[in-house]
């Protein structure tokens, strides 16, 4: 069912190998060219391929500012407010918690508390540097802080193409999305394609790799390791359904029912800490909604209860590994 919607939300067309980066490169230059309301600010733009959108638009629709985050931030939503379509480029993730105040109070809400009469069209880039020694302020997984707002979207696009189709999509929403990036995919390549209304609706998972014997849904960056683990089970005759979200708010509660019945074991890997992550809400509906499909109790695989270490030693496996995902999936056969 999921792989026939995915097939439905993508047009026809040519495709270009690239990587995750260049997709989204190529994701924000379609839609400036398409919308001259849409205009990129933010800090370091020209660290990470920004450049390459300066050149082309010029520093007018090419902001950088000052490590301000909660005033230019603001001001985004200002300009959100009156009619234009800003994307927020916040670069390290972790510098999210700094203008949350702006996202969660103004940018979320003054839909709600104007009766529809203001619209937020504003995407916030939030890029996840869980990798690389870090350290703890600069290496957080934050996106369950923004699941519990009511008026935001949130996506955390995997591959190369599904960056392309969602970003587009999230520049074209009149509502306020964050893109949570995991920069460790920021280097795969893969198939895009060049049709410049490529959209993937948010809101739909994808079934990435098809199976009958466990139904393992993974978030962001742990889709890599996921899908080692899925693939080496594969060679031992273990069949194991993988499902990216790609979307986090909204989630595709239905696509991981329609697996579960199929697969009636359930695991849920992601690189966020464990209290209230997105792993805690797919159990929970999934034990409300869908208790009488399950043979075995629900698995979730995060990273520990802690901050995260400096030290490359202890960073190393911090997070889920291939080796504790096949542990988990041998555990509920």
């Amino acid at each position: 069912m999921q792989a026939h919607a995915q097939k439905l939300a993508e047009t026809v067309g040519t495709h270009i190998k690239m990587t995750y980066l260049d997709a989204l490169m190529q994701a924000q230059i379609e839609e400036m060219e398409r919308d001259e309301r849409v205009f990129l600010m933010g800090e370091d733009i020209s660290v990470y391929g920004g450049d390459k959108l300066v050149e082309r638009f010029g520093k007018n629709r090419v902001r950088d500012f000052p490590i301000s985050e909660g005033s230019f931030t603001g001001l985004g939503i200002g300009a959100a407010i009156n009619g234009l379509r800003p994307i927020v480029d916040l670069s390290i993730a972790s510098f999210v918690y700094l203008p949350s105040d702006q996202i969660i109070n103004q940018a979320s809400k003054l839909r709600y508390m104007t009766g529809g009469q203001i619209s937020i069209p504003i995407v916030f880039r939030c890029c996840m540097y869980a990798m690389g020694s870090k350290a703890a302020q600069h290496a957080d997984r934050p996106y369950p802080f923004f699941m519990n707002v009511p008026g935001l979207k949130i996506i955390c696009p995997t591959s190369a193409a599904d960056m392309k189709g969602l970003m587009k999509s999230a520049i074209r929403d009149d509502d306020p999305v964050l893109v949570f990036e995991d920069t460790r995919l920021w280097a795969l390549k893969g198939d895009v394609p060049t049709d410049p209304d490529y959209l993937i609706p948010i809101g739909k998972a994808d079934v990435k790799r098809e199976g009958k014997d466990v139904t393992l849904v993974a978030i962001a960056g742990a889709i890599r390791p996921a899908m080692e683990a899925v693939d080496a089970l594969a060679a031992e005759g273990i069949s194991v359904e993988l499902i990216d979200p790609r979307t986090l708010k909204p989630l595709d509660h239905e696509a991981f029912k329609t697996s579960v019945a199929k697969t009636g074991r359930l695991i849920i890997v992601e690189n966020a800490h464990p209290v209230c992550n997105v792993g805690s809400e797919i159990a929970a509906v999934m034990a409300e909604e869908a208790f009488d499909l399950l043979k075995r109790p629900i698995l979730r695989l995060s990273a520990p209860d802690i901050h995260v270490p400096f030290s490359p030693a202890l960073e190393k496996n911090f997070y889920p590994t291939k080796d504790r995902i096949i542990a988990a999936i041998r555990r509920l056969l």
